[in-house]
């Protein structure tokens, strides 16, 4: 397979530009040395990543035209490419580079920003070797994204348990972002037939582990909690646990059950895409009189204050 780099990102300079222009409120692309509209990137079907799901990925997020703790993202990125034995076509410098290129060519001041490493086309047609592929990297940066709309964020997001379990850390290890998503699919189908916002899943052993895409906290007696298991090492979830420690609440990671879920004070989720996510209702469990509770609340506020002070900001040069 051929190294293939894609970068959602703006245009360069010149006509190229000039032609984009109209087209960059969606973000923009790198694709085969190229600056294209987003919607221009492309990727052969042939590519494991898409057939196969062979594919790691990292998405970090842009605010207030600075990148929030960008070297974290990088290194969890790199960590998953040796997970699964891929090999970036660029080193992270160059991703780290071609990252905030993608973003000052956009001029998108708030924007989801992903990179992503697929296995590539096997150089041996019908080969079932990944070592006959040859790696690509694709980056892009597109506008905003809340994994959990803002409006509902206000009244507190209503979650539903599913009864699909998540698949095993044996079979796919959680730490490494991946696209298996058939389990979190299954669920969210599962969450809006019940009427609810999205899910969160167990394991096989009845233990709490995630929802489609973001991590999951309960608040008991005062003391934050987040799974133990099952989970990706989200970066949100490891500011959190940073903030409680600036604030001198209790928080730590523990074995959640379900019961500890239907039986919370209260609950958020947190994610790159939206941050801290207030809950306000679990399956039939009501917490908080149905609205956002006071510590979720709290930690919400905390956290966007930290970005506003620069707490792990990089900044975007916009005129690179």
């Amino acid at each position: 397979m051929s190294n293939f780099l894609v970068i959602v990102c703006m245009p360069i300079s010149g006509s190229v530009e000039a032609s984009m222009n109209a087209k960059n409120a969606n973000g923009v692309a790198f694709s085969d040395g190229r600056f294209v509209p987003v919607g221009e990137a492309k990727i052969s079907v042939l590519d494991w990543g898409f057939s196969r799901s062979d594919v790691t990925y990292d998405v970090v997020h842009v605010r207030d035209g600075s990148f929030f703790r960008m070297d974290d993202h990088l290194a969890r990125f790199e960590r998953s490419m040796l997970g699964v034995r891929l090999t970036a076509p660029h080193s992270m410098a160059e991703i780290a580079s071609i990252a905030e290129r993608c973003v000052a060519l956009s001029g998108l001041r708030d924007a989801y920003v992903a990179m992503i490493c697929t296995r590539g086309s096997p150089r041996v047609f019908g080969s079932r070797r990944p070592q006959d592929c040859d790696n690509k990297l694709i980056v892009y940066a597109i506008p905003w994204i809340d994994v959990i709309p803002p409006d509902v964020q206000a009244r507190g997001a209503h979650l539903h348990i599913a009864s699909v379990p998540r698949i095993p850390p044996a079979s796919i290890n959680p730490a490494v972002k991946n696209y298996h998503w058939g389990d979190l699919t299954r669920g969210l189908f599962e969450a809006h037939d019940a009427g609810a916002d999205t899910a969160v899943l167990l394991d096989r052993d009845g233990y709490v582990t995630e929802g489609p895409g973001f991590n999951v906290f309960i608040v008991r007696q005062g003391e934050v909690l987040t799974p133990d298991r099952g989970a990706l090492e989200g970066i949100t979830r490891r500011s959190v646990l940073e903030l409680c420690e600036m604030l001198a609440i209790p928080a730590r990671i523990a074995p959640l059950r379900k019961q500890d879920l239907l039986s919370a004070d209260e609950m958020f989720c947190t994610t790159t895409a939206g941050g801290v996510m207030p809950v306000s209702r679990i399956d039939d469990h009501i917490m908080s009189g149905g609205k956002p509770g006071k510590l979720s609340s709290q930690l919400k506020s905390f956290y966007w204050e930290q970005h506003r002070a620069g707490w792990h900001q990089t900044p975007v040069n916009y005129s690179a």
